[in-house]
């Protein structure tokens, strides 16, 4: 049988001297754009206590750690103008009921949009209000990762074969309402009291002695707290003396501090002194100190951010992004492909994106594991893949960091995703529990019931392959 091929009849551009070649794109929409467009100006002085501040002061980091706000009769002081008495009501009833301490820096204060507060992403993540909360799964805990399990001596959670996790301090320059560690950061609150971590060079030594006895381990997160509030003498010496330690070949100093008051890299000389100190000995040794921060919103992010990274950028530190998904924040698709991009633009590399953990008193903030698989699905290919984030959970339980993709089970009627971790805890399945409010109300229901709660928690593990231990949070 003679077959005929009929002759191809798509025709492409061919280049010819002098014409362009290939098919040009369209002008770029200006959204494409916009990670560029940071806030400039003396944006504070709108608001009323800052009114007056002029630019060297407002830059000045012992201004800004002196004027933070710690209740909500500072608050009030500082914004008396703006917002409406019943959200200050709202919120003095909040800090009440909140597990963490309250401080927020004036440079956050300045970045909310108090016409909108309920719903702005800054006044979110710090200022609690009473009237967002919402009840927590019953499944939730402090210490939902398990950190004090995993720790050998006060502050060192030893958890991966090869990292530990230093934490050196129990204070921060602000307070996150959705810290994983309420358990142990700041000060007690009504609802919760603190367990204490190591806080004197003689709780470090031991810290120290412990990792100095474990070849195995190469990797050092110093976190805390938060080591922007350790003075630079400390920081030195922390530094130091993880370097003096043979085995070791990585370090990431850990802060939020540059999303919220990232003038101290503009006026803390001694502090990014002490780190350039401790990231050029570790480049003459082989080996590699980073610092690690934690923007959440794009708002965080202004000329005065810009300005600082670029500080650390031109001393040839690296700086990487660690992003908490959260509900109001930046569990928008577009927001955070916002917040990856100007992220990248100010030369910082975004790293991760957690599930929020499953901490008490923030459920409010959870967002779904479903929601997290849709926005990463989103925030793919729209830039280089070096500064695309992976999208996490640590999962609940002590089983580490997993691919939020990577559940071997996720019954999504009841919200229940399982997690196994063979390299980190073998033989044992971790369970993320989607916020309830997220669920219909039979599901809702059926968590009401003790028995009913187990049996959805043993079909979903057996769907998972269930001969491992289910490790609660």
């Amino acid at each position: 049988m003679e077959v005929h091929l009929e002759a191809q009849t798509d025709t492409y551009p061919v280049a010819t001297a002098g014409s362009p070649s290939g098919r040009r794109k369209p002008p770029v929409d200006a959204v494409e754009l916009e990670h560029r467009n940071l806030r400039q100006g003396e944006f504070w002085r709108a608001i009323p206590a800052y009114r007056d501040v002029d630019e060297a002061t407002f830059l000045d980091h012992l201004w800004q750690a002196r004027k933070s706000v710690k209740n909500a009769d500072e608050l009030l002081a500082t914004i008396e103008e703006l917002a409406d008495p019943s959200f200050i009501a709202d919120a003095r009833e909040g800090f009440k009921r909140a597990p963490m301490s309250v401080r927020v820096s004036p440079y956050a204060i300045a970045a909310i949009d108090w016409r909108k507060p309920y719903s702005d992403p800054i006044r979110t993540q710090f200022i609690p209000v009473a009237s967002k909360l919402r009840r927590d799964h019953p499944r939730l805990t402090l210490d939902s990762l398990h950190e004090l399990d995993d720790s050998p001596v006060p502050g060192l959670t030893h958890r991966y074969i090869d990292k530990a996790l230093f934490l050196p301090l129990n204070t921060c320059p602000v307070y996150c309402r959705f810290c994983t560690r309420s358990y142990a950061i700041g000060l007690d609150t009504e609802m919760v009291d603190k367990v204490p971590l190591a806080k004197t060079p003689k709780d470090w030594q031991a810290a120290f002695d412990y990792i100095a006895s474990r070849p195995e381990l190469e990797d050092i997160v110093i976190s805390g707290g938060d080591a922007y509030q350790l003075p630079a003498k400390n920081l030195r010496l922390i530094g130091d003396a993880l370097l003096d330690i043979p085995h070791i070949k990585r370090m990431r100093f850990a802060t939020k501090g540059p999303a919220v008051m990232p003038m101290k890299l503009l006026t803390d000389t001694a502090w990014v002194d002490a780190l350039t100190a401790v990231v050029e000995r570790g480049r003459t040794l082989g080996k590699d100190v980073v610092l690690h921060t934690h923007f959440n919103s794009p708002n965080e992010i202004t000329w005065i951010t810009q300005k600082a990274i670029d500080v650390l950028f031109k001393r040839g530190i690296v700086v990487r992004n660690q992003s908490v998904l959260m509900r109001g924040v930046n569990d928008d698709p577009e927001v955070m492909r916002l917040l990856v991009k100007r992220l990248s633009y100010i030369n910082v590399h975004p790293y991760y994106v957690y599930m929020h953990d499953m901490v008490r008193g923030v459920e409010e903030l959870r967002t779904s594991v479903a929601t997290s698989c849709e926005i990463e699905k989103f925030v793919r290919g729209s830039t280089a893949g070096f500064n695309t984030p992976l999208f996490i959970c640590d999962a609940p339980g002590g089983g580490g960091k997993r691919d939020i993709h990577s559940f071997d089970y996720y019954d999504r009627a009841n919200g229940i995703v399982v997690y196994s971790a063979p390299s980190v805890k073998p033989g044992q399945h971790f369970i993320y529990f989607d916020p309830l409010d997220t669920l219909s109300a039979e599901a809702q229901a059926r968590w009401e019931d003790q028995a009913a709660a187990d049996a959805m928690i043993a079909d979903a593990i057996a769907k998972a392959g269930g001969s491992r231990t289910y490790v609660p949070a």
